[in-house]
């Protein structure tokens, strides 16, 4: 008998790209149904949401399960409710971007070179300030966990170890800022990260492309070159960003 082939656990890049509140309970249901159709647009910032009878009615949930939703999705800054009003779907300034759900939503539901766009934007901003930083204030200890997860890359055979490598490299030269704030900062963009790595395997021709760049950033770190490093982050962004526009294999 043919021994039947189990799917791998997903890698740690995969599981914060495509992390959203557990769809399984009552109450997911109604935060996941719902937070989609807002992301996607489906239901338009300003609008009202149905009554709560006929809403829970519609996603076949208890009321109070839908209170529970609700609740959710108003800490996600994506609903608010006010007495003899309703619920009504808040503008998209007010969402909770970097939230872990409102990623995986908006990387599933909308455009994607929009949403890569603002990635990178993103990332054009933190990293190569953190690269800076690092190059200055990096402990021997630090480098050599940078060092360790370039060479994760470099023996990386797939293209989730390849994600999972790149997102390792990223937080430890955040970590080797030793600021505090700096280092908080990668509990945030985490998801967001993780997101970017992941659209970037599944667009990758030749996901090692990427590594001499990510070589340059970890030399300039190496030699305590904080301008350097500046520099090499930059352009890895970058070279990211046109790359994943064009299709062709990402470099970040």
């Amino acid at each position: 008998m043919t021994k039947r082939s189990t799917p791998s656990a997903p890698t740690r890049a995969r599981r914060l790209a495509t992390a959203t509140t557990p769809s399984r309970s009552l109450y997911g249901h109604v935060v996941h149904e719902l937070g989609r159709r807002i992301i996607g647009g489906s239901v338009k910032p300003g609008e009202l949401l149905p009554r709560e009878e006929l809403l829970a009615e519609e996603l076949r949930v208890s009321r109070t399960a839908l209170r529970e939703g609700m609740k959710v999705l108003s800490a996600k800054g994506l609903v608010e409710s006010r007495p003899k009003v309703g619920t009504r779907v808040r503008e998209a300034r007010a969402w909770h971007q970097l939230d872990a759900d409102v990623l995986a939503w908006r990387c599933a539901l909308m455009p994607t070179e929009d949403f890569v766009r603002k990635l990178a934007d993103m990332r054009q901003v933190i990293e190569p300030a953190a690269a800076a930083a690092a190059a200055k204030y990096r402990t021997y200890e630090q480098l050599q966990c940078i060092e360790e997860a370039f060479a994760a890359m470099e023996a990386a055979v797939d293209l989730d170890a390849w994600a999972d490598a790149d997102l390792a490299f990223h937080e430890a030269v955040l970590t080797a800022t030793n600021n505090e704030l700096m280092v908080s900062l990668f509990s945030v963009i985490e998801s967001a990260l993780a997101t970017f790595f992941v659209l970037s395997a599944r667009t990758a021709k030749n996901f090692k492309d990427a590594l001499p760049l990510h070589g340059e950033v970890l030399d300039a770190i190496r030699r305590s070159e904080p301008d350097a490093a500046h520099q090499a982050m930059l352009g890895m962004v970058e070279e990211s960003r046109i790359n994943m526009q064009k299709g062709s294999s990402p470099k970040g």
